[in-house]
């Protein structure tokens, strides 16, 4: 079994096709918000239809019912509220897309409450040519902030590995898997992926050395750096809250230990756990005083959880002889992970004040737990007749998004931070 385990942990089999992917929603939320969004005006010379973002954005939420009121509407036209009363909706969103002198976009937008027949309130941004899309994301952000009271998660990017022949690739693209780019391209296996808390680096796993070595990646010039190349396996990389410390699995001293490193690879390992088992993919509380990681001590694998002050660690999981990868929400409540039932593998949500538990999937092949950045929703990997692809679920279980290549598998989600 430990020979199995060990292999899970540090190499599992990896993903995809490169291109973009399809999204399929099913269920919709608690609350239902009937809002018409109008198209945006323009002068013919946008490349991205902005309107239409922000309607995708909101409607795969399952947090609103989107209305087409059939009208191209800018934030200064006049609003016939009763007509958008009469098509249902609540609320109404209208816009304009203007091309400035030095080749940027000015976005402009207005929401208006139909029912009190008052404007709620509005914004405007620039943004380039490229960044259109980005920008609508960012609206339909604040209008789902305005009306639920909750950050939206529209304009967040998600990481995740891929495989098409020979090729692995770390890949980063929009929320909904759009502008899929891709940081790194290598013959050798990329694993574990992990956002830098300000969205900067990422953190992963690679081969291409002939052993299981840890970089930190900066997005924004291509830079890496081999953080952990010790003696042995070096995976598992998270970050702390504030981003000066990795968490890592290391075998230097033989089984596989949690050890903490600089999030720059300065200063020795320093050893967290010590075990006569394989304590693997550690990942920080919210508050960064403590640890969640995976361990088979007692004989199966089980989460535990350690102060990083020292002191004896704590299981976690009960209910089943095999409960993997832990993930914790960002306010510290939720408890994310990988259970076994009945030879299948779902990914269970467990409230840590109450101890009650939620079986979030169905496949029954599912595996790598994230949260967005709000809390509201967990993305993991599945794969179904045959074919890999991720999900998107919201923590009540309502709501699923599957994200599909149309190239191929695609495998280890990791959700990124909210836009800076």
């Amino acid at each position: 079994m430990r020979r199995l385990f060990l292999a899970l942990c540090l190499a599992l089999a990896l993903p995809s096709g490169h291109a973009q992917m399809r999204i399929d929603v099913s269920g919709v939320g608690a609350t239902q918000y009937p809002i018409a969004i109008a198209s945006f005006a323009s002068d013919g010379r946008v490349s991205q239809d902005v309107a239409n973002v922000v309607r995708g954005d909101l409607a795969r939420s399952g947090s609103f019912r989107v209305i087409d009121p059939q009208a191209t509407m800018s934030d200064t036209s006049p609003v016939n509220f009763p007509d958008i009363r009469a098509r249902g909706a609540d609320s109404i969103l209208a816009g304009s897309v203007s091309r400035l002198a030095d080749g940027r976009y000015d976005i402009r937008f207005r929401l208006s409450d139909a029912v009190r027949q008052n404007a709620i309130g509005g914004e405007s941004l620039v943004v380039s040519e490229s960044d259109l899309r980005y920008g609508a994301h960012r609206v339909a952000d604040w209008v789902y902030e305005k009306i639920t009271g909750e950050k939206g998660i529209f304009s967040t990017r998600i990481a995740f590995v891929s495989k098409q022949g020979s090729r692995y690739r770390l890949n980063v693209a929009d929320w909904d898997g759009e502008n899929v780019v891709s940081p790194l391209n290598s013959s050798e296996p990329i694993i574990s992926p992990s956002w830098s808390p300000d969205g900067s680096r990422l953190a992963y796993v690679s081969f291409e050395l002939k052993k299981p070595v840890i970089y930190v990646h900066t997005l924004s010039s291509g830079q890496r750096k081999a953080v952990a190349n010790f003696k042995g396996s070096n995976s598992a990389p998270a970050w702390s809250p504030d981003g000066r410390t990795l968490a890592v699995t290391l075998t230097q001293d033989g089984l596989s230990q949690i050890y903490l490193i600089g999030s720059d690879g300065s200063g020795p390992p320093r050893r967290l756990t010590s075990s006569s088992g394989i304590d693997t993919e550690p990942v920080f509380a919210a508050d960064g005083k403590s640890l969640y990681f995976t361990s088979d001590r007692g004989g199966s694998p089980q989460i535990y959880r350690i102060s990083l002050g020292g002191g004896d660690a704590t299981r976690v999981t009960f209910g089943s002889s095999y409960n993997v990868s832990p993930r914790i929400s960002p306010d510290g409540k939720l408890l994310a992970y990988v259970t076994r039932r009945e030879g299948r593998f779902l990914v269970a949500m467990r409230d840590l004040a109450g101890g009650s538990e939620t079986i979030l999937s169905d496949a029954g092949r599912e595996e790598s737990p994230s949260f967005a950045p709000n809390g509201r929703w967990v993305m993991y990997a599945t794969q179904v007749g045959g074919r890999d692809s991720l999900v998107a679920a919201s923590v009540d279980g309502r709501i699923k998004q599957r994200l599909t290549s149309n190239a191929g598998d695609i495998r280890e989600p990791t959700w990124g931070p909210f836009a800076k």
